[in-house]
């Protein structure tokens, strides 16, 4: 199933593609998509609707964040080999875990805002994972059983306030618009291999990122099984597993750094695309 929000921020409707790529609603089915609609009790109760009875959404109404209510936003860096190339970085031995703020998130395609006294605005595609099931503990072989699908993220970065400001990453990845997620949540079953997608970011219609999950250093199954060990993990929570080569602050011989009137586009094989106009801040 692809299941997506549609409508104004802080108005959404839960929705679900047909056949024919057309939004259905579904807020007489499920609450919102998000939560206890991502366990798999929820998820039963969407897949037992006959779709074709549902009501159509306006097709050119804004598409919301793919999750409502996200608890956790939890990053992984440096987890693609030919990433940490690019940076000069080390292999990690293993994963890399820093929060992104909740209150980053928004709509695939709503405005990115470059924050106030950025220096340094960077972009990253990347493969988000959405918990279904709570998990703690979980052994690698049982962790796709928690997961209740993917979507594609745009793991936007300062890197000036990330690398040059002390402390930890996550004062570079929390501003206000930095986290778009969607279009799509795209459930489990229809992600044969989330070890073998495509991935491909552009600005301004040139490609800078042209990469495949297969780089990546730890798998899916790794990652929820290894954060599990950490924190619990809760139905509607967030992992975004890392991004391939081609961010801004690697390209040669000088970075390039996002700026007011770019234009990002972005997607995962199967996932979706997104497509984002860069805006200064006005404060």
């Amino acid at each position: 199933m692809k299941l997506l929000r549609v409508g104004a921020k802080g108005a959404e409707k839960p929705a679900i593609l047909d056949a024919e790529g057309v939004a259905r609603d579904l807020s007489g089915v499920v609450t919102d998509i998000g939560g206890e609609t991502l366990t798999p009790e929820g998820l039963a109760r969407i897949r037992a609707v006959d779709i074709g009875v549902l009501p159509k959404l306006d097709g050119n109404q804004r598409i919301g964040p793919c999750v409502a209510n996200v608890g956790k936003f939890i990053c992984v860096g440096l987890n693609y080999a030919d990433h940490a190339a690019e940076t000069g970085a080390a292999i990690p031995s293993e994963p890399i875990l820093f929060m992104k703020a909740t209150s980053a998130i928004i709509g695939p395609n709503d405005d990115v805002v470059i924050p106030k006294n950025s220096i340094k605005p960077d972009w990253e595609v990347e493969l988000g994972v959405v918990i279904g099931r709570q998990a703690r503990y979980v052994e690698e072989k049982d962790a796709l059983e928690h997961v209740a699908g993917y979507c594609v993220v745009n793991d936007l970065s300062e890197r000036h306030f990330q690398t040059e400001r002390g402390g930890q990453w996550v004062k570079g990845k929390s501003a206000d618009t930095f986290g778009p997620i969607g279009p799509w949540l795209v459930t489990r079953d229809e992600v044969a291999d989330p070890q073998n997608l495509g991935m491909w970011l552009e600005v301004d219609g040139h490609r800078y990122q042209d990469g495949s999950t297969r780089t990546m250093i730890f798998g899916v199954a790794h990652l929820v099984s290894y954060i599990s060990h950490f924190m619990s993990l809760q139905p509607g929570d967030i992992i975004t597993t890392g991004t391939p080569p081609g961010v801004g602050m690697g390209i040669k011989p000088e970075p390039v750094w996002l700026k007011a009137g770019n234009v990002m586009r972005l997607g995962v094989e199967g996932l979706g695309e997104q497509r984002q106009n860069v805006k200064a801040w006005q404060g």
